[in-house]
């Protein structure tokens, strides 16, 4: 067998994930991550387009959570 196997697919999904897993009441977002519970749930069997949706609100997200602290 060869040790030049192809990585798994799933191992090349980009993910925001910051392995800080909290979920703040109030938007039912991770504190790590600015995901929804569903939108984590769902991420490898996302299109890359909507992960990338998801990944362009986070920036907003993150502000919108950080003003309401």
């Amino acid at each position: 067998m060869s040790e030049d196997r192809p990585a798994r697919p799933s191992a090349l999904i980009e993910s925001p994930c910051t392995k800080v897993c909290k979920i703040a009441p109030g938007s039912r977002l991770c504190l790590g991550c600015m995901r929804s519970i569903d939108e984590i749930a769902a991420w490898t069997r996302m299109s890359p387009a909507d992960r990338r949706a998801v990944m362009q609100a986070l920036p907003a997200r993150r502000a919108s959570v950080d003003r309401a602290d």
